[in-house]
């Protein structure tokens, strides 16, 4: 009897997480929260995150719609096309001047989440760094 109670308790629990889940996805508060730091921007701890959620889970700029013929889904799709990102030049990158409004494409169109002034200028210190792939 025990050990068919226990086996209840552990039936019960393992319901119980599959129906709640476990929170581990980044919410667009909780990426607006981060603050990427002044220097030393990594594209995968720092832009990443921010990247794939306010521009490639939207179902824009992601492998498969590519709007614009742009993916942020990685560092090396980012990169892809040399006018996007211009490492070193961060008044001469595409990105820079959509995210900044600048052009005729700014980015994300009405509608969508903006991109954080950090955010901002956190991608503007990334190309300014070299736009490495780390």
């Amino acid at each position: 009897m025990k050990q068919l109670f226990s086996s209840l308790i552990a039936v019960i629990f393992i319901i119980i997480i599959s129906y709640t889940g476990c929170k581990d996805q980044i919410t667009g508060s909780d990426i607006d929260k981060r603050v990427i730091p002044d220097s030393n921007v990594s594209y995968s701890r720092d832009l990443q995150p921010v990247l794939n959620l306010k521009c490639a889970s939207a179902g824009c700029h992601e492998d498969a719609e590519r709007a614009g013929g742009l993916s942020v889904t990685s560092c090396v799709n980012t990169k892809e096309d040399p006018t996007i990102v211009v490492p070193g030049e961060p008044d001469n990158s595409r990105l820079v001047w959509a995210v900044n409004g600048i052009g005729n494409y700014p980015m994300p169109p009405a509608g969508y989440p903006p991109l954080t002034q950090n955010q901002i200028k956190g991608i503007w210190t990334w190309i300014k760094e070299g736009a490495d792939c780390n």
